[in-house]
């Protein structure tokens, strides 16, 4: 039956609500049928559509998965640059500098969301950081192609045009480090215990005695693990700052390994940088604080006591 052509008549006699006889006793029509005054003729509400109420228009067709695909690559892309410039992007290792805590070609994982934060790297972290000027002056940039550009843009590439290095923390602001040949490097004095993670065999720095050097605050000295193929802070001591590096230049922290999966692994800080009394210099400042306040205590003390004793 056609919408819209159904009449008043054709509905159950017994239908809840409905007067039957009116005064008068001519029948009356249900409400909106029959052509009554405000409606159409059709069926019930007056809309003329479908029992639904969707008007009679036919479903809304959905959209072909290639239709919708650039889309969702845009969107895949907007993401990958907020996570690449705000959460973490990927670095390439291009040198042996780090061995055997990292090997040439594997892709590392860094940190870019803590700094945002205030956060300052600490002892024993891997961090990454831009060129601080003159450390890698020497070194060949290759010139990428447009696919290289464009993985690098999203963060699925690193840039081949940002000079960028990665080393381990070994000092931070405020800190005295030092290495004396056949010696151990010390942190305030400390002698860090380096055997898990610097390359077999190496020195701690017979190739490059150095120090003392006093880290300037907002400042970091570096190391690679791979000692004797590492040019790292103890080579740019004729640098403004003396071969630190400014916090200011650094990109984040090495977290993981990604890349090969046979080498997947997390970057923990060693133990060595946790043994107590490294922070021997900021321990000492609650105590000499604590000394500076009780000292005028102790003065008045002495005062009263000698000026009772003189009034006895």
């Amino acid at each position: 039956m056609a919408v819209g052509a159904r009449s008043g008549h054709d509905e159950p006699e017994d239908r809840p609500g409905r007067d039957e006889s009116p005064a008068g006793g001519a029948p009356r029509p249900p409400d909106g049928d029959g052509g009554a005054p405000g409606g159409d003729g059709g069926t019930p509400g007056g809309d003329g559509g479908t029992p639904d109420g969707d008007g009679g228009r036919p479903p809304r067709k959905q959209r072909s998965f290639w239709m919708e695909l650039p889309l969702l690559i845009g969107i895949a892309l907007i993401l990958a640059l907020l996570i690449k410039t705000f959460l973490v992007q990927a670095f390439s290792i291009p040198s042996d500098s780090m061995q055997n805590t990292l090997q040439r070609g594997d892709r590392v994982l860094v940190d870019k969301l803590t700094p945002w934060f205030g956060a300052e790297p600490e002892r024993g972290e891997v961090v990454v950081f831009h060129d601080p000027g003159g450390w890698l002056d020497d070194t060949a940039v290759p010139e990428p192609n447009v696919a290289q550009k464009f993985l690098s843009f999203i963060g699925l590439m690193p840039s081949s045009e940002q000079k960028d290095l990665i080393k381990r923390v070994i000092a931070v602001g405020g800190d005295t480090v030092e290495c004396k040949e056949n010696g151990p490097v010390t942190v305030n004095g400390k002698a860090l215990d380096e055997k898990s993670f610097i390359f077999p065999g190496n020195t701690p720095c017979n190739d490059r005695p150095f120090g003392p050097i006093k880290v300037e605050e907002g400042r970091i000295f570096v190391m690679g693990d791979h000692r004797q193929n590492s040019l790292d802070s103890r080579y740019h001591q004729e640098l403004p700052g003396q071969g630190t590096v400014s916090t200011d230049e650094v990109v984040g922290r090495a977290i993981v390994v990604a890349w090969p999966v046979g080498r997947w692994a997390t970057l923990p800080v060693p133990g060595t940088f946790d043994q107590p009394g490294l922070n021997a210099a900021a321990a000492m400042a609650p105590a000499a604080l604590g000394v500076a306040g009780a000292l005028p205590l102790v003065l008045w003390r002495r005062r009263r006591l000698t000026v009772r004793r003189t009034a006895g």
